[in-house]
C-alpha cells in the first residue's frame, strides 16, 4: 500500500476523469491520496471531494503564488476550517515561499507562510511546504517558528541538496519526493533521497504536474503513476518496493495523524 501525500485532484483536468483516476490509483496499490488546496476555493473543493471519496483526505491553505489574489476574509475562512475539527482536514497548505515566479510580493508570501506555521502550532495540523529558489528563506522562517515550539510538516516535492534537507530534518520535518526524482538528469536528487532517514521520507505525485519516467509525456499526471516514483526510490535506497511502501505509509500515518487510514 502506497499513500500519495500530495495531489491536486481538485484541478479541472480531473473533473471528467476523477473517478477513473482514483480507481486506477487503487489498482496500482496507491490506496490513499491527500488532496491539497492552493486557494480558499480550491481548499473547499478538496474538502468536498474528501467527503465524497473515501480514499481522499484534504489539506487547506493558500499557496504562496496565490496570496496576492486572496480576498479579504479568505484567511479567516481557512483558519476557521482548520479549527473546525472536520475529520477530513488533516493538514495545512500548501504554504511556503517562491522566488522563481513573480506572482506575489515576497513579504506578503512571508506573512502568509508565518500565518500557516502559527496556525499549525495552534491546531496541531501539520503543514506542507512549497519551496522554489528560496531554501535559506524557508529555513530562517522555520527556525523562528521552531523557537516558539515543535514543528510538524513536510517539505513537499523536494529538489534541494543534502545540506538543505539536513537542516529541515534537524527542525523535525519530513522530506517528500515527486516525479522529478525519476528523471535521468536527477542523479544528485536521487542521492539526496537515498540519504533521508527511513522515518522521515514520503512520496507524492504533485499531480497533475511532474509525471514520472517513463510516463513524462502523460498529461495529466495522476496518483497511479506514483508507483514508478516509489519503485525508483526503493531501488536507490536498496530496499524492496514492499518495504519502501510500508515505511512511507507508516511515515504518512505518523505525520498526518488525523487521517483515518486503514
Amino acid at each position: 500500500m502506497l499513500i500519495d501525500t500530495h495531489a491536486h485532484l481538485d484541478d479541472a483536468q480531473f473533473d471528467v476523469i476523477r473517478s477513473e483516476a482514483v480507481a486506477r490509483a487503487q489498482a496500482a496499490d496507491v490506496s490513499h491520496i491527500l488532496c491539497v488546496g492552493c486557494t480558499l476555493d480550491a481548499s473547499r473543493k478538496c474538502l468536498a471531494l474528501a467527503e465524497q471519496i473515501p480514499a481522499l483526505a484534504c489539506a487547506i491553505g493558500i499557496q504562496p503564488n496565490y496570496v496576492a489574489e486572496a480576498a479579504p476574509g479568505d484567511w479567516d475562512a481557512i483558519a476557521a476550517l482548520a479549527r473546525s475539527g472536520h475529520p477530513e482536514i488533516v493538514a495545512l497548505g500548501e504554504t511556503g515561499l517562491d522566488r522563481y515566479w513573480d506572482h506575489a510580493p515576497f513579504d506578503l508570501q512571508e506573512d502568509y507562510f508565518d500565518r500557516h506555521l502559527r496556525l499549525s502550532q495552534q491546531t496541531g495540523l501539520p503543514f506542507i511546504v512549497h519551496m522554489r529558489d528560496c531554501g535559506d528563506d524557508i529555513v530562517a522562517m522555520l527556525e523562528t517558528a521552531r523557537s516558539r515550539g515543535p514543528l510538524a510538516g513536510v517539505m513537499h516535492s523536494f529538489t534541494g541538496d543534502l545540506p538543505l534537507a539536513e537542516r529541515c530534518l534537524d527542525l523535525g520535518l519530513y522530506i517528500s519526493f515527486a516525479g522529478m526524482v525519476t528523471f535521468k538528469k536527477s542523479a544528485e536528487l536521487r542521492s539526496v533521497a537515498a540519504a533521508i532517514p527511513d522515518d522521515r521520507i514520503l512520496v507524492e505525485t504533485d499531480s497533475p504536474y511532474l509525471s514520472p519516467h517513463p510516463h513524462r509525456s502523460q498529461r495529466p499526471n495522476e496518483p497511479a503513476l506514483m508507483a514508478h516514483t516509489a519503485a525508483c526510490l526503493a531501488e536507490e535506497r536498496g530496499v524492496s518496493l514492499a518495504d519502501f511502501a510500508a515505511l512511507t505509509t507508516a511515515n504518512a500515518q505518523r505525520l498526518f495523524s488525523r487521517w483515518r487510514i486503514g
